[in-house]
C-alpha cells in the first residue's frame, strides 16, 4: 500500500486508501507532526528541569488560572486539555496531593465535581510561565518571520480544531 499518488495522473480514489497524498502534501503533514513534537518535547523538558511540572501540568494550571474564580468543571476541563478523561483524573489527583489544585463538589449537581487552583499551584504557575513562554519563543516565534505569525495563524484557523474557551 503507498501513501503516495502518482502525482502525473488525475487525482482521485486509490483502492484501499480514502484519498492518496502527493509527495509534498505528505511531506508537509510530517512536518507539522514533527514541528509539534520538538516544541512539546523541548517545552516539557524545560519545564521539568526548572520547575519539576510536566507539560501537561502546566497545560491544566493555566486553564484554572483563566477560568472565572480560578476553577473549572472536571467536564470543562477535560475538554480544554489535551488529555482523557481517566488521565486528567490522575493528573488532577497528582496536582491536588502537590497543594496546587484542589477539587470541591458543585453545588448544583451531586456527582459534578470543580478542579480549583490553590493559592499555591498560581505560584507555581507565575513560576513557571517565564520558561514556557521563552520555550515558545525560541522554538517557534523567533523562526518565523515579519507576516508569518499572521499566516500562520490564518492558516491554521482552517483547520478543524476546537480553540479552548
Amino acid at each position: 500500500m503507498t501513501l503516495l499518488r502518482d502525482e502525473g495522473r488525475t487525482p482521485g480514489r486509490t483502492p484501499g486508501l480514502t484519498t492518496a497524498l502527493t509527495t509534498e502534501e505528505l511531506a508537509v503533514w510530517r512536518m507539522l507532526q514533527r514541528a509539534q513534537v520538538h516544541i512539546t518535547r523541548h517545552l516539557e523538558a524545560e519545564l521539568l528541569v526548572a520547575h519539576g511540572l510536566p507539560l501537561a501540568s502546566y497545560d491544566v494550571l493555566t486553564q484554572l488560572a483563566e477560568a472565572p474564580d480560578r476553577r473549572l468543571r472536571m467536564n470543562d476541563l477535560a475538554g480544554r486539555v489535551l488529555l482523557s478523561r481517566s488521565g486528567l483524573t490522575r493528573l488532577i489527583d497528582r496536582l491536588q496531593r502537590d497543594g496546587l489544585v484542589a477539587r470541591e463538589a458543585c453545588a448544583s449537581d451531586a456527582r459534578g465535581l470543580f478542579a480549583v487552583l490553590t493559592d499555591q499551584g498560581a505560584a507555581r504557575l507565575t513560576e513557571a510561565t517565564p520558561t514556557y513562554l521563552r520555550g515558545i519563543r525560541s522554538e517557534f516565534l523567533d523562526l518565523l518571520g515579519p507576516g508569518e505569525i499572521r499566516l500562520v495563524r490564518e492558516m491554521l484557523a482552517k483547520l478543524p480544531i476546537t480553540a479552548a474557551p
